[in-house]
Formats: structure tokens, sequence, C-alpha cells
């Protein structure tokens, strides 16, 4: 009798073990809800964020209104932002240094590290030279060998010193331009904003530069495109599955002008003030921190092939793919072992 006992609630507790797995990979195998999204154009840019667990569309609202906040801080062109105020020389000082606030600094030290992992290549401290270009206007405005050769030597990190939130040029007429990492310290700053509310699957997407928090409600990666150069926004040349990670582009495609038959893209080098020209179309990141992809894609396009692939290969928990301009896709050691791709046949 004991026997026939043990056995029924063995077979019991066997049943309710197969109804809990079978409840299991139905939730997670069930159609997820339609997800809610809020767009943009901020930052000179669309900006989207999209959430798949959540139908609070304030909340997806609210998470792309936070753009306006970090560009009244890091904006080069917006008159009352930190930044057009610390290039005017308007910002509060103490002493000889420049009073800047918590994330403008912490930004600015970002900006600082690239400098130096790229031994110059990437240099915030380009605002001199880049402000004498316009990549988006229609005047397509080229500065003259005189402005350039005025303007290259207040271009350098080094001379630019940051200690805590103070910030000291070393030369007068210096300036900073962040918009080579801006877009991802921002993005970095939504995903903590949705992680705080609750959110554990979106995808916060600046221009095309994505940030993925979490998977998919159903436990699948996000499927995350690599545009095309110079195609339609909604091109891709290859397509991989990401799952809590960021990947960042940087592309001649991106802002670019012709003028009597000379191209010329918005990638400058610090040396020379001109365009890079190393055979680079684009550098695509894949890391982390959406910072880090912004501040890597530029440095490693700037640093070319050779050279960036040695870079990124130096670094853990760092993928990326560079694109020359036979459309060839180059990818960084280990790559296709970590992230799965797919080529988008032509």
């Amino acid at each position: 009798m004991k026997t026939r006992k043990s056995k029924f609630i063995t077979c019991c507790i066997l049943g309710l073990l197969v109804l809990a797995l079978f409840a299991f990979f139905y939730a997670k195998k069930k159609p997820a809800a339609e997800p809610v999204s809020a767009t943009a154009f901020k930052l000179n840019t669309i900006v989207t964020v999209t959430l798949y667990d959540s139908r609070d569309q304030k909340l997806a609202e609210e998470a792309v209104a936070l753009c306006d906040k970090y560009e009244k801080l890091f904006s080069r062109t917006l008159k009352d932002s930190e930044i057009y105020q610390l290039n005017h020389g308007t910002l509060p000082k103490q002493g000889n240094a420049f009073v800047l606030s918590e994330k403008t600094a912490a930004l600015i030290q970002k900006g600082l590290e690239y400098g130096k992992l790229s031994d110059g290549a990437f240099d915030i401290a380009i605002e001199p030279v880049s402000s004498l270009w316009d990549f988006t206007s229609e005047e397509k405005r080229i500065p003259s060998h005189e402005e350039l050769r005025n303007a290259l030597p207040l271009v350098d990190y080094r001379d630019a010193e940051l200690r805590g939130n103070l910030l000291t040029f070393k030369k007068d007429g210096m300036g900073l331009d962040l918009g080579a990492i801006a877009k991802g310290y921002i993005a970095d700053e939504i995903k903590d904003f949705l992680l705080e509310k609750g959110v554990k699957s979106a995808t916060i997407n600046l221009g095309g530069n994505v940030l993925c928090v979490g998977e998919k409600p159903e436990g699948v990666p996000f499927k995350i495109g690599i545009q095309k150069p110079f195609a339609d926004r909604s091109e891709t040349i290859a397509v991989m599955e990401i799952t809590d990670k960021s990947v960042v582009s940087s592309g001649i495609y991106e802002r670019y002008f012709e003028k009597d038959g000379t191209f010329y893209h918005h990638i400058l080098n610090p040396k020379t003030g001109y365009p890079y020209d190393n055979h680079l179309v684009s550098v695509t990141i894949i890391s982390d921190k959406s910072v880090d992809g912004d501040g890597l894609s530029t440095s490693c396009f700037a640093l070319g092939l050779e050279k960036g692939m040695e870079l990124i290969n130096s670094l853990p928990d760092v993928q990326a793919v560079f694109i020359t301009d036979d459309y060839e896709l180059h990818y960084s050691e280990g790559f296709k072992d970590k992230i799965k791709i797919k080529a988008v046949e032509k």
C-alpha cells in the first residue's frame, strides 16, 4: 500500500514538474505583445527608443527627451550649452580653470582617454579645426590653407588638463568638440534610466547607433544591421544577433559633400585638418558601453585598417567590423566565435 502511495506521489510531483516546464517554455516562446516606441529629431539626428517589455508610452517619450538635457551640456553649437560656453570663454572659472558639471567632466575624461589610446588620431581638442568646416548646411564650406595653418597648433588633447571637474587649456583659443563621443555617452545614460524604471528589454537608436537593453522578451537576441555605406538607412550589408551590447559605426557616408570633384567627409585628421583618406569606408564596434563604441569607432577609423585592428584585438570584450572602399568586410579576432553575423546578399 505504501509503495503504491509513494508511486502516486512521485507521479504527481513529476506531473507538476512537467507542467511547470511546459509553462516556462510556453511563456518564453509565446508571441510578445507589440513594443511601444518614441521617435524625435534630437542631437541633429533621428532618435528612437523602443520598449519590448513595457507598454508605457510615456516612459519611452521621457527616455527620448533625455537627449535635450545632454544636448544642453555637450553641444558645440547650442549657444547656452556648457561646451559652447567653454569654447567661448564664458563658462565660470576657478582661478585659470573652467568649472565643469559632473557629466561634462566625465565625458571629457573619456575623450582624453581615447586621445591617449589612439596616440592623438582621435582628438576632442579638434574644435578650432572642425568649427571651420560645414558639413550640415548648403554652404559646403572648406577652410582656407591659412585658416587651417592658424588653427592646427591649437589642436592637441594633451594641452587640455582635467583635474576633477576643473579644466585648464594650455593655449588661448583652444576648444573641445565632443561630437564623436557624445551620442554613445547619452545612449548609456538612457539605458541606465530605463534600467532604473524596471525595463529589461529595449533598443536605443541614436541615428543608427544602437544600444540593446537585454534581449527580446521571448528570449532571443535582437537583430541589428550594419548599414550599407551610401545606401538608404534601411539597407544593410550584414545583420548581427546582439544581446545587451552596443553597436556603433563611424563612416564617411554619414556627413559629407563633394565640391569641385573632390569628396570631403566629417572625420577630420587632427594633424592636417582635412578628412582622413585611408581606404576605409566605415568601422563598426560591438561593445558593452556605447560611449566606448563611439570613441573606438572613430579612433579605429582614424588609425586605419592595420593599426585600428591591432588596437581592437588588444582590448577585452570588444569586437569590430571594418569595411574598406572595395566593400570587403574585415573582422576582428574571434568575432565570428562570439557574434553571429550574416552577410546580406547583394
